[in-house]
């Protein structure tokens, strides 16, 4: 018996020379597609249906596999963890995730995999901004064309890199192009729209990239699935002092002002209030859903997520946060500062405030590169963003960092450690700043965070 595996839109089309031989009913993934009287499987299932097939001793026309083999090398010298991750990585049938601190050489990891695995080879990134610096480490590392899919590029080579969006959009077209597919900041594969990059493509190789593998909603496990487990990890700890740099956190509590206080007291007692007497426990997020549900058509919750939104901007964004980033700034006058805040506000008010570079979601690409540049170069000493140096982009060094305000995402926090942890060269330590308002809610978020 021959067995046929052809890609058609997304799916694998599984035949046969007779016609209806046993294996095919019972392959892994296969279901019968009435409309076109044939057998259908999901293209991920290529790899697992190969060594099913391979085990029965099949004869099988693989129609799938790419042909090509490619000759790549990379300069890049492996650290011994960074060896033991790729290692990791191969012995688990080159599929999975390493989850790893931001800078600790995850996309030198990459690099080796790509250059080891030899096959064409797909990038998938979230950001335009990380979609242009794989595109260079690419073309440095590698002598063959490097193709592209986003930021006004749709063009496809052995090797290419495209954001989660572009892979999104021409999955199903392209799902048999690649034998390898790399995503980076692999727990984006989690949001439902996005699992179909790797539901369409056929790449038996898979590797994911993260400095935090679970999520808090459980679509990690859809990405275990789709990439494969996590097979290798280490934490920032492990790393500071050798291969990162030393870091300390520093913790410092603020109080609110007395017309604070007494704003938030009300604000927050009004939605503790209302929650009490709805008796929502907020034990899961689907209570939170619950009372946004509920304020569509009762003007008491309402008024409760109302105050809840007053409470968390006045903890969060505390005067007195102020006065201590005004000390911190003096004290590190001669270091290199990002000052993290979860408000575009108040990004700017601490711009005008403190005379910083401001970076925000508002802020345009060029100008952002700019500011950057500047901060790489020296020009700037400091700069303050909200939320979009999380990651994503690639930041220059700062061996200080300001946390004024955030979610209590472990995510969040880990990659804004991450931005000044890479090695100084005169092998000083990283400070972080974590500024939290003493008595309120913050307090609770600062350690779910951690």
């Amino acid at each position: 018996m021959t067995v046929r595996l052809a890609f058609e839109d997304g799916t694998l089309r599984i035949s046969s020379d007779r016609e209806s031989d046993p294996p095919l009913g019972g392959l892994p993934g296969v279901e019968a597609d009435p409309r076109t009287e044939t057998v259908r499987a999901p293209a991920h299932f290529y790899a697992q249906l190969r060594d099913v097939l391979r085990e029965l001793d099949a004869d099988v026309d693989d129609r799938i596999s790419p042909s090509e083999s490619l000759t790549l090398s990379t300069a890049y010298e492996l650290r011994d963890y960074q060896q033991a991750a790729l290692d990791s990585w191969v012995d688990s049938n080159r599929r999975g995730v390493l989850e790893l601190p931001t800078g600790a050489g995850k996309t030198v990891i990459a690099l080796a995999a790509i250059a080891q695995t030899g096959t064409p080879t797909l990038v998938v990134v979230p950001t335009i901004d990380l979609l242009e610096q794989w595109q260079r480490e690419l073309e440095t590392e590698f002598d063959v064309p490097i193709g592209r899919l986003g930021g006004g590029e749709q063009r496809v080579e052995d090797v290419t890199v495209t954001t989660y969006d572009s892979a999104y959009l021409r999955a199903d077209e392209l799902g048999d192009r690649f034998g390898l597919v790399v995503f980076d900041e692999v727990h984006h594969l989690g949001a439902e729209g996005y699992q179909d990059i790797a539901r369409l493509m056929t790449a038996p190789d898979r590797l994911g990239l993260t400095a935090t593998f679970e999520r808090p909603d459980g679509a990690h496990e859809a990405i275990r699935e789709l990439v494969g487990p996590r097979v290798y990890r280490i934490d920032v700890d492990d790393l500071a002092g050798d291969h990162l740099a030393p870091y300390e956190i520093r913790r410092i509590e603020v109080e609110l002002t007395p017309e604070e206080r007494a704003a938030y007291d009300e604000a927050q007692g009004t939605f503790v209030d209302y929650v009490r007497q709805s008796n929502i426990s907020f034990s899961s997020g689907s209570d939170y859903l619950q009372l946004v549900k509920r304020s569509g058509n009762d003007p008491a919750a309402r008024e409760a997520l109302l105050a809840k939104q007053r409470a968390r901007e006045l903890m969060m964004n505390a005067e007195n946060k102020r006065h201590q980033l005004a000390r911190i700034l003096d004290r590190h006058r001669e270091d290199r500062i990002i000052v993290f805040t979860a408000h575009t506000e108040l990004v700017y008010r601490l711009s005008e405030r403190f005379l910083l570079p401001a970076i925000t979601n508002e802020t345009g690409a060029s100008e952002r590169r700019e500011i950057l540049d500047r901060f790489r170069e020296g020009t700037y000493s400091r700069i303050v963003a909200a939320n979009v140096l999380d990651e994503g982009v690639d930041v220059p060094d700062a061996n200080v960092a300001v946390v004024l305000s955030g979610s209590g995402s472990e995510r969040e926090f880990t990659q804004r450690l991450g931005r000044i942890l890479r090695p100084k060269d005169d092998g000083g330590r990283a400070v972080l700043y974590e500024l939290v308002s003493a008595e309120t809610a913050e307090e609770r978020v600062a350690e779910r965070r951690r």
